[in-house]
């Protein structure tokens, strides 16, 4: 296996968050051998690998994604807001004056290439494209700003729940949506890396616990790539599956119908080790009003509920087991009680990879 060496290398730690209380994503750093070649075609379509184990998430918007607007002070002494009531937290800058806008550095260069007295910014807005017009502002000689905090990219940690025969993987069980906004993000692009936690801090009643972990983005550490961010989940194709699925464990997939309220079992990764670990599902709602809230289930197993207090933010895509099948996945926890929080059913997310 080809290795690739970095005089340089970027240490990012980040944890996800969502407004719900539930989320992202516990690590494991693995010492099995990584030249381990590992053959997915041995099982029916019925069947998928079971995951549970931890990797770090790079994601980047589709253009540049809007946050919010702001006042800004000109260079002639007066202050002014171009941005306000013409571009809104949500939307995507795709192209300004015509030419297409990927990242903030793009965005950046073309206010200092800026020779016009207005920009024309072409926004994506709940799927519909439309155009501004927009004064920028003057701050100093040749510098113009047009008052819009932007971002680019979004990292942070995740769980894998399944991997297919065509090896196409499904992890965290619903949507990563921008912490300021709360709104889904539009991927262009994103990447799989491998991960190791840092630390773990407990749940408590009205302060969920979480994870912190580290992630090393390199070429080296890259896994796979990640092609859809929907409310259901990311999704994307694995390629160095030996890395990640160390132990094979091929499951059979369990129907909703299937799904019974009673004892069942969530895999996650706790202290960098993957266990199993015991849980109740309390609630079983077929109708998926909400559709990544279709179980409420509640921690039960002693150890677990000793290192975390229950669901903590870093379990999102955490496979839940039931009488030997795979039922679903871990989404969210509830805020005023940590011992508690809502899945998702697995045969939701596959639709996902069968699409």
């Amino acid at each position: 296996m080809r290795k690739y060496w970095y005089r340089r290398i970027l240490i990012l730690i980040f944890i996800f968050t969502v407004a719900a209380g539930g989320i992202y994503y516990g690590p494991q750093l693995w010492n099995a051998n990584r030249n381990q070649e590992v053959s997915v075609d041995h099982f029916g379509e019925d069947t998928v690998l079971l995951g549970g184990m931890p990797v770090g998430i790079y994601m980047e918007t589709k253009g540049v994604m809007v946050l919010d607007t702001e006042t800004v002070d000109a260079l002639d002494g007066g202050s002014y807001a171009p941005a306000e009531n013409l571009v809104k937290p949500g939307d995507y800058i795709i192209e300004m004056n015509g030419l297409p806008v990927e990242n903030k550095e793009q965005l950046i260069k073309g206010l200092r290439d800026l020779n016009e007295q207005e920009v024309i910014l072409t926004l994506e807005r709940e799927s519909e494209q439309i155009s501004v017009r927009l004064h920028p502002v003057c701050v100093s000689q040749n510098e113009y700003k047009l008052g819009i905090w932007v971002r680019d990219n979004i990292q942070g940690l995740g769980t894998i729940t399944f991997l297919t025969q065509n090896s196409k993987f499904g992890a965290l069980g619903h949507g990563i949506h921008d912490v300021d906004t709360n709104a889904l993000l539009s991927i262009s692009d994103g990447r799989l890396y491998e991960t190791s936690i840092r630390s773990v801090m407990k749940g408590l009643n009205g302060k969920p616990g979480s994870m912190e972990g580290i992630i090393v983005y390199n070429n080296y550490n890259k896994l796979g790539s990640i092609q859809e961010n929907a409310e259901t989940g990311i999704y994307g194709t694995l390629d160095k599956i030996e890395r990640v699925f160390t132990e094979q464990i091929p499951i059979k997939i369990g129907t909703k119908e299937s799904v019974e309220v009673g004892p069942a079992q969530i895999r996650c990764c706790i202290d960098n080790e993957i266990h199993l670990y015991d849980i109740e599902i309390l609630e079983i709602d077929m109708s998926q009003k909400e559709i990544n809230k279709g179980l409420v289930i509640r921690v039960t197993d002693p150890e677990l509920l000793d290192k975390t207090g229950g669901i903590i933010q870093g379990m999102s895509g955490s496979p839940i087991l039931q009488n030997g099948k795979l039922v679903g996945a871990v989404t969210h926890v509830f805020v005023n009680d940590p011992t508690k929080g809502y899945g998702i059913f697995i045969e939701t997310m596959l639709k996902k990879v069968e699409n």
